[in-house]
């Protein structure tokens, strides 16, 4: 990671407050863990959703820039299936769907120890510059 992004609240060691994630490359995916505090909730005990949210951009846009793209989310969506709890680890993977031009379409999903999901993104992911 260079040093400008070093304060990422996914993703930056610096940031005191942030998430810390750490990622890794399986098969075509990107994938990331994370286990959510009473701190990450929203209502007592499920996870805030835009923290899911930002799991789910997170691991989506880092996966290209890990390809030494520099990649900026233009659009996301997130359909909530069910309720993600607090104290789980979960799971959060993302993969490439389609590409036109310099814009990716990915998409992940956000998953608990038993499989269930219990989010789904989908992202257009801009590229920038002359990549």
């Amino acid at each position: 990671m260079d040093e400008s992004n070093q304060w990422c609240f996914g993703c930056g060691p610096h940031n005191p407050i942030g998430m810390k994630l750490s990622f890794r490359a399986e098969e075509n995916r990107y994938l990331t863990t994370f286990v959510p505090g009473p701190e990450h909730q929203g209502y007592d005990g499920i996870m805030h959703g835009g923290l899911i949210s930002t799991l789910l951009d997170e691991v989506m846009a880092r996966y290209l820039h890990a390809q030494g793209l520099n990649a900026v989310t233009a659009r996301l969506e997130v359909r909530f299936r069910q309720p993600t709890p607090i104290g789980q680890e979960l799971t959060i993977s993302g993969w490439i769907t389609g590409q036109r031009g310099k814009m990716y379409e990915l998409a992940g999903n956000i998953t608990l120890p038993d499989g269930t999901v219990t989010a789904e993104g989908k992202a257009i992911i801009a590229i920038k510059g002359d990549e």
